[in-house]
């Protein structure tokens, strides 16, 4: 398993925000699959940060394929890397 960290740039506010519940309920599907450990959209609503835990870039790849953010086209990617995660936190 690999951990990625993505960082998005959102680029249609009021589209976003149309489709934002369909992209949460994506999320909580990843989440409960395991393949997505944190996310959440910055303070300044500008973008957004995402960390998965995934076998490999094409993976992820594939998963951001069919997310409804993807689909209506609101952000760009910013940043994608493999991330190596030094302290968990656990509840």
């Amino acid at each position: 398993m690999a951990t990625f960290a993505l960082q998005l740039k959102f680029t249609d506010p009021e589209r976003r925000m149309e489709v934002r519940p369909a992209h949460r309920d994506y999320l909580a599907a990843l989440n409960e699959a395991g393949k997505l450990v944190a996310a959440g959209p910055f303070a300044d609503q500008t973008g957004a940060l995402l960390i998965y835990n995934v076998a490999d870039e094409a993976e992820l790849r594939d998963i951001l394929a069919k997310d409804p953010y993807t689909t209506a086209d609101v952000y760009e990617i910013v940043t994608l890397t493999e991330w190596s995660m030094l302290y968990p936190i656990t509840d």
